[in-house]
């Protein structure tokens, strides 16, 4: 235990004194400078305040453009505190957590020991992924230190600053005989995956996440998949609609859509969506300006092959408000799309990025009806002044989170289970279940050696009257009185 608090501490003074470097390491993955050659003509400039150009010669000028990152508030909210949250949380209780439980006996164990013992799987396996690259390397790592393991760290190589940090600071504070950060891409991951390890725990896409658990079972090791998938959410014709415009626009554009829980779409009726449409758009004014891309609370898309892949997907529906591109700053608006339908490419894949359909339904009832017939989504959201609204979508529906009223705040609380349902994943992690995560629950008995003449009525030669002795011994009754039908 001394030795798991010890790892435990070392990684929050890492959090605390390499701040800096953190936040600056998620500035640069998303903030990368890049040099494009543009023929014009002499003297011209660029007058985008996100860019600076200088002219080389009379037919080209060399643009240097400077990507606006995450905003540094969505990046401390997200990486740093709740990663410092989950440290604390395992410090205060490990001591209990260890512990082993006790559990009830039947009459043929009364006299022995019946417990379950906490044991570490072994060498276990965290890959993680561009969006969150501290918290979903970090939050799983403290579950894993706490339990006891030796853990393989591989960052998402698309994050490579954040990748780099890792690797050359956690050896640092982190005992580097028992925790190791390996690099690469993925053909790196590939054979990582090759070699027998007693635990994987995997952040990242549907698609991976497959290619993941079929090399898994090659070992039949265990794993946990963190996937994603498309997260409803149904807005109620009783509802407030500025509030519920400025909690779906919050959630729906941190980090520029690129968070596995975001809102996917809204569903709605047509005469809910005529009265949030105008709140949506006040929303999106008053957070990010008229000028979203001057906004310096408003990041980007992590990579240009994940721009052209939400770019693509502005073909679909009537963009109702935002729309604009711009492919050297990798900057896509905030954009809302109506008349949506479900066949659409944007109805087909998680989007991960800043566009918000709206499919429009006759009732609440066919909502439920349309969100049950998908995949089953990582988070649902309910908006509703009445309470039977919400919790009829609750009942009535399956998915790895639920919130009400508000989105992504389920993330907030570090004893909600996070994780997904079919699709979206499997396994639940934060607070206590991280530590359940990467425990093997071991039952065991301990027994009394004597009392032998209790035993003989389980051994040969079997007869009615043992056999009846062995059964009352073993049973579990039933509590409260039958039922007369």
């Amino acid at each position: 235990m001394e030795y798991r608090k010890e790892q435990l501490e070392a990684l929050g003074r890492f959090l605390e004194e390499r701040k800096e470097d953190i936040l600056k390491a998620l500035h640069e993955d998303l903030c990368k400078v890049r040099v494009v050659t543009l023929n014009s003509p002499p003297g011209q400039t660029s007058q985008n305040s996100c860019r600076m150009t200088r002219r080389l010669d009379n037919r080209h000028t060399f643009v240097f453009v400077a990507l606006s990152p995450q905003p540094p508030f969505e990046a401390e909210i997200s990486e740093i505190a709740l990663t410092k949250n989950e440290i604390n949380n395992a410090l205060n209780n490990l001591q209990h957590w260890m512990k082993d439980e006790s559990v009830s006996k039947n009459l043929a164990t009364q006299f022995d020991s019946a417990f379950i013992r906490k044991d570490p799987y072994g060498v276990v396996l965290i890959i993680g992924v561009y969006n969150l690259p501290i918290n979903t390397i970090l939050v799983p790592l403290v579950g894993a230190i706490a339990a006891g393991n030796c853990v393989i760290i591989k960052p998402a190589e698309s994050s490579s600053s954040t990748e780099r940090l890792l690797a050359e600071a956690l050896s640092c504070y982190l005992d580097p005989d028992t925790i190791a950060v390996v690099t690469g891409d993925h053909e790196m991951t590939s054979k990582l995956l090759e070699n027998r390890l007693d635990y994987i725990f995997f952040t990242g896409s549907t698609h991976v996440g497959k290619i993941i658990m079929a090399a898994a079972a090659e070992h039949l090791t265990p794993l946990t998949l963190e996937l994603g998938g498309k997260s409803p959410c149904y807005v109620d014709k009783c509802c407030d609609f500025q509030n519920a415009a400025n909690r779906i626009v919050w959630g729906k554009f941190f980090n520029a859509g690129q968070n596995c829980t975001a809102p996917d779409y809204v569903i709605c009726t047509i005469e809910t969506q005529e009265r949030l449409m105008p709140c949506l758009r006040q929303a999106i004014r008053e957070f990010y300006g008229t000028n979203p891309q001057d906004s310096p609370d408003f990041a980007r898309m992590i990579n240009d092959k994940h721009f052209q892949r939400v770019r693509a997907l502005l073909e679909c529906g009537r963009v109702v408000m935002g729309g604009e591109t711009d492919e050297r700053d990798r900057y896509i608006a905030p954009t809302v799309l109506a008349d949506v339908k479900e066949w659409e490419p944007v109805m087909q894949e998680e989007i991960f990025g800043p566009i918000l359909p709206i499919i429009t339904v006759q009732d609440l009832d066919e909502a439920i009806r349309f969100i049950n017939c998908r995949e089953r989504p990582l988070a649902i959201y309910a908006f509703s002044r009445n309470y039977k609204v919400v919790n009829q979508v609750l009942a009535c529906t399956s998915s790895g989170g639920f919130c009400g009223n508000d989105t992504l705040m389920q993330l907030s609380l570090i004893n909600l289970p996070f994780g997904g349902i079919g699709y979206s994943g499997f396994g639940k992690y934060h607070g206590k279940l991280s530590f359940d995560t990467f425990t093997n629950l071991r039952g065991c008995l301990s027994r009394c050696i004597g009392f032998e003449s209790i035993n003989t009525i389980r051994y040969p030669p079997y007869n009615d009257r043992n056999l009846a002795l062995m059964t009352s011994a073993l049973e579990i009754k039933r509590k409260g009185l039958c039922t007369l039908l």
